[in-house]
Order: C-alpha cells, then structure tokens, then sequence
C-alpha cells in the first residue's frame, strides 16, 4: 500500500501566497487544477499528471517548487 504522504506530494503544491503573484489565472486556464486559498498559502490540487505539469510550468517562470 502506498504512503499517504507520496500520494499527497503527487497529486497537490504547496506555495506560499507571494509565489503566485500574476501566474494564477494563467495557472488556472492551462490546467486542470483546482486553487484553494488560504491566509498564508496556496493549494494547487490536480491529477499527478497535472500536477507535474503544473509545476514544470512554474519553475519555467521562475516558481520555486519545492
């Protein structure tokens, strides 16, 4: 069974509020993701495959993806 920790990491980004600053929108037109905000941080939750790509495309602008 797989850990419930890898499967998380896999399928959601963690960033803090700053990081998305004028690369939401475009974020959210260009993959299926979903976006939850809260006071300190965002949220992109999607497949593992749309997470990847998500998170490629923000390190090609300049989002640190930890």
């Amino acid at each position: 069974m797989p850990d419930p920790s890898s499967l998380r990491d896999s399928t959601q980004i963690v960033l803090p509020r700053r990081a998305l600053d004028g690369h939401r929108e475009c974020l959210e037109s260009r993959f299926t993701v979903t976006v939850v905000e809260t006071d300190e941080q965002y949220r992109i939750i999607g497949s593992p495959v749309e997470i990847k790509a998500a998170s490629d495309y923000l390190t090609r602008n300049g989002v640190a993806v930890a």
